[in-house]
């Protein structure tokens, strides 16, 4: 698209184009008058007002005077006569043939099939040649005379036929397959004529199936800029076939827009293709360009095997699961697609630009594993809310831009939270504070750390983040780990384990790996609450159910190993998870019961947005009642109710009712009865 202002536009080639085109078509209509010429010689009925429409007898022993002596025109060989012009500045015609490897035959037929769409002084002219007045296209019959080739010659017959380039690569119809073979009429797409005469419009078909490539962005480390130059290298020697897996959704798309921006070859990248795969190839075929299928159908293999079949055209092919051989005989270059990592700041800064001085863009982007065109999604996003609320792209524009990239199928097996809270919301010892912080740390660095410095254990093991929360009910848990996603800028997933765990054999392991693979390609943190109905201790087999409990248990130490998400646990008793489950976790964090000088923190915290009485003392409020975090904030929630309903600020009286009142809500006995 020219812009204004930006200097001369170029020139258009569809001038030249139909120009050179036209010039072949006079040459064509040459040769057309001399077959017409021939024909009416000695014909009795060329004067025939009616011809075409009936047969006279004269007509008939005409024909049986000049039937051809087989034996004269098999001498007369197989080699076209040219019916073209000279090759123009723009011959769209002679470029399609070399590309395509059409023989001169191939070519010379085309010209001939097209010339009523773009010429209609040939319709009547055919329909003469045709001896029928309403049948004014080529037929296959004309199309070999006007080539001045045999119709019984097998070779040139070939050419029309169902497995021939022509109509293989999507040049050219036969129609009317009930015709006997010579008088089937021959059809050109239109696309293909508006190609010829210059004009670049995708086929219609094509309408709303074509998908803008994304821009190329930085590669995420040597290795993965090292693949994207061997792939530039193999696309600039020719066309090439390629499938890449893509360990994560959109990293496949990265490198393959990467890769042909290095090559400087132009694509077509489509979605849903199954049903446009013809029309797909041929306008790659037209336009010179390749074809890029991001993301194969659940079923793929007609679609793999109708794209692997096109060796004149390079196809590009992604997705996340490993080739099957059985989707087609002809294998293409299977590759592993290198992953993008964490953040990609390389890729964050060049999609945003000076967008991104005004803040920290590295540790904003480290959780997010964006890959294909949707960091350049997110960045769009990103300005499109900074300039919402009138100000500059900040952190939070970010991180809420990247978030609403990763949309999430989890939400059908796990309740998604929003995190609305801080670390300031949480009230804990340093220990644990410190372990928190650390697991943060782990989430954003996992990639540099495992997979640039190359310290994975191996064995197929994934990059995930586990941590395990173990504590008492009500000591900050679920707080803990919302704080921790709000932290990372993600979103938190609780998984409701009335989803998961089914009494048939099998299917709570069914449950569990889809609620994993939606993890895995999903920027989000992942909360297994009351942890241990699941990921319990092994037992003795004794019977039945002894045996597939455990199956369950190896089952999600297998997958434990390969997760590449964040997963955080928690159980209210550590010691009924499984040994081995907590060797495989990257950090145990113990949440004690609060002391007296936490207790009376978490009494201040809980009142610090609430309308109270000046003066409180709540230092016996902590000392008397032992209760932890999330039944101080119950207290608190009774006590703001029972102001609410009298219209007043919180008093002292209130508060002690609610401590009251969780106290006899956990069956114990209620310290100071009579009174405060």
């Amino acid at each position: 698209m020219h812009t204004p202002g930006t200097g001369p536009a170029p020139a258009d080639p569809s001038g030249d184009c139909a120009q050179t085109l036209l010039a072949r078509l006079g040459v064509l209509r040459e040769r057309v008058a001399a077959l017409v010429d021939h024909r009416t010689a000695d014909d009795p009925t060329a004067e025939d007002p009616l011809r075409g429409l009936y047969l006279p007898d004269e007509a008939v022993h005409h024909l049986l005077r000049t039937w051809p002596d087989p034996a004269a025109a098999a001498g007369s060989g197989e080699a076209p006569a040219h019916v073209g012009g000279p090759a123009g500045p723009v011959d769209r015609l002679a470029a399609l043939g070399e590309r395509a490897r059409l023989t001169e035959l191939d070519t010379a037929a085309l010209l001939v099939a097209l010339a009523p769409d773009v010429d209609r002084a040939f319709e009547p002219l055919y329909g003469y040649l045709n001896n029928d007045v309403s049948r004014r296209r080529a037929t296959v019959g004309l199309a070999l005379d006007l080539c001045g080739v045999p119709a019984h010659a097998s070779a040139a017959r070939a050419r029309f036929h169902a497995s021939a380039p022509l109509r293989t690569l999507g040049l050219l119809e036969v129609e009317e397959p009930e015709r006997p073979f010579l008088t089937r009429a021959l059809k050109v797409p239109d696309r293909l004529i508006g190609h010829l005469l210059g004009d670049d419009t995708p086929d219609a078909a094509l309408l709303g199936l074509l998908l803008p490539m994304p821009e190329p962005l930085p590669a995420a480390g040597p290795d993965a800029d090292a693949f994207v130059g061997r792939l530039a290298a193999l696309l600039r020697e020719g066309p090439l076939v390629a499938h890449l897996r893509e360990p994560r959704e959109g990293d496949g798309l990265a490198a393959v827009a990467a890769a042909l921006d290095a090559a400087g070859v132009d694509a077509l990248r489509c979605g849903e293709p199954a049903d446009h795969v013809p029309e797909l190839l041929r306008e790659a075929r037209l336009s010179g360009r390749a074809l890029v299928v991001a993301g194969l159908p659940e079923k793929p293999a007609a679609l793999v095997r109708a794209l692997t079949a096109a060796r004149d055209v390079t196809v590009l092919m992604t997705d996340p699961r490993p080739y099957d051989p059985q989707w087609s005989p002809h294998d293409p270059l299977v590759l592993d697609a290198p992953a993008r990592g964490a953040g990609g700041a390389a890729a964050w800064r060049a999609a945003l630009g000076s967008d991104a001085d005004g803040f920290d863009l590295a540790t904003a982007v480290a959780p997010y594993r964006l890959g294909g065109d949707r960091i350049q999604r997110a960045a769009h996003t990103a300005r499109a809310l900074a300039a919402f609320d009138g100000t500059p792209v900040t952190a939070d524009h970010v991180r809420l831009a990247a978030r609403r990239q990763s949309a999430s199928g989890l939400e059908s097996h796990a309740r998604r939270i929003r995190p609305a809270v801080d670390w300031r919301d949480l009230v804990l010892p340093d220990k644990p504070l410190v372990q928190l912080r650390e697991l943060a740390l782990r989430a954003r660095h996992r990639d540099r750390v495992l997979g640039d410095w190359r310290l994975s254990a191996g064995g197929g093991r994934g990059r995930g983040v586990l941590g395990l929360f173990a504590g008492e009910s009500g000591t900050g848990k679920t707080l803990s780990a919302e704080v921790v996603a709000a932290d990372l800028g993600l979103d938190l997933y609780v998984v409701q384990l009335s989803s998961v765990v089914d009494k048939y054999v099998g299917e709570t392991e069914k449950n569990l790996e889809r609620i994993f693979t939606e993890a895995d390609r999903t920027d989000a943190v992942l909360l297994f609450d009351e942890a241990d109905a699941v990921f319990g201790k092994r037992s003795e087999v004794k019977d039945a159910h002894d045996k597939y409990a455990n199956m369950e248990s190896a089952y999600l130490l297998q997958r434990l190993e390969s997760f590449d998400g964040i997963a955080l646990l928690t159980t209210n008793l550590r010691a009924n998870i499984d040994e081995a489950f907590t060797r495989r976790l990257d950090l145990v964090v113990d949440f004690p019961f609060p002391d007296v000088e936490q207790r009376l923190a978490l009494w201040r915290h809980g009142l610090s947005r609430v309308p109270s009485d000046e003066g409180i003392d709540l230092e016996p409020l902590a000392r008397e009642f032992e209760l932890a975090g999330g039944s101080i904030r119950s207290a608190v929630v009774t006590a703001a109710y029972l102001a609410a309903g009298r219209d007043d600020t919180v008093t002292a009286d209130d508060l002690l009712e609610g401590a009251r009142r969780e106290y006899r809500k956990a069956g114990r006995l209620v310290p100071g009865e009579g009174g405060w």
